[in-house]
């Protein structure tokens, strides 16, 4: 999921009406469908499971993400309340021969893009948080964040009423990715930590690795990972994919955050989910490895 930035009341766009979504340790319930057979398969090649992840996206139903569960053979499509049964069986037609290798489950609230490591950082219009603070070779400092957040944003600043200014954006890439660039130009503290700790690190998470999220809006919280080169359909032709799915709530404002393990290694940058801090549901992350590789920069 990617979390939403939050925007006045006022003028509210199609890119302002994210909501936020978060991850908690809620259980998503499974949704029972058909077999594609009498003779359910229970063994699916690479090729079968590939196929069946092309037919959700060629579904393209908004409030669904889908991912391949090593474990069990499948590709888990989790959809959101939105998602109808008329639409669940939508995908599994699309899937045809292989709508064996999907196992749906729901998940509570939307998926969104959720905008505001941790601090607020403010654009014309709306609110994401901070994810990294990173430099190039030759030592000029940038920050990451969504790319959610910088598609269409120009100059950033650290206070809401957008007096102190701190940056311009230098690089985004929404959809299909989910990050973006942004170049410190103001005299504001740049610190290579979120929330303390310090990030001498990035690397990619395995599959039930503990994380911890900060964000704007609803500080720290932690979680695990359960899939990686998850896609996620937002809706309004915002699709993202080769993301990482965990369990750790967010809200709006809360976009663009840092996802880090306590032992300084940098995981992601908040994209968007379901749910939130207090009922739960499923979140989305841009893995950092990406994002660093695409601009030249390095975390410090």
């Amino acid at each position: 999921m990617r979390i939403k930035r939050t925007t006045p009341r006022s003028g509210i766009s199609r890119r302002t009406r994210l909501i936020a979504v978060s991850t908690g340790l809620v259980a998503a319930a499974a949704i029972a469908v058909p077999s594609a057979n009498a003779s359910d398969v229970t063994t699916f090649s690479a090729n079968q499971l590939n196929k069946a992840g092309d037919a959700v996206l060629k579904a393209d139903i908004p409030g669904t993400a889908w991912a391949v569960d090593a474990k069990t053979n499948r590709v888990v499509v989790t959809v959101d309340s939105t998602v109808s049964q008329a639409e669940i069986a939508e995908i599994k037609e699309q899937a045809g021969a292989n709508s064996g290798a999907i196992t749906v489950k729901r998940t509570p609230g939307k998926f969104n893009k959720l905008i505001q490591g941790g601090d607020a950082i403010y654009a014309s219009s709306w609110r994401c948080s901070l994810g990294f603070n990173v430099q190039s070779s030759s030592g000029t400092q940038y920050f990451l964040t969504a790319g959610h957040c910088t598609d269409g944003a120009g100059t950033w600043y650290s206070n809401s009423s957008r007096t102190t200014a701190i940056g311009s954006t230098a690089g985004s890439s929404f959809p299909g990715n989910d990050y973006g660039i942004v170049r410190y130009t103001g005299s504001v503290s740049r610190p290579g930590t979120a929330n303390g700790v310090d990030i001498v690190r990035a690397a990619t998470p395995a599959v039930g690795t503990t994380v911890i999220r900060d964000g704007s809006t609803t500080g720290t919280h932690s979680g695990r990972v359960t899939a990686l080169n998850a896609t996620v359909n937002y809706g309004g032709g915002d699709i993202v994919s080769g993301l990482i799915q965990t369990t750790v709530c967010a809200e709006p404002g809360d976009s663009g955050g840092p996802l880090y393990g306590s032992n300084g290694t940098a995981y992601g940058l908040t994209s968007g989910g379901s749910g939130n801090c207090s009922s739960g549901g499923t979140t989305f992350f841009q893995p950092v490895t990406e994002a660093l590789s695409a601009y030249g920069v390095s975390v410090y």
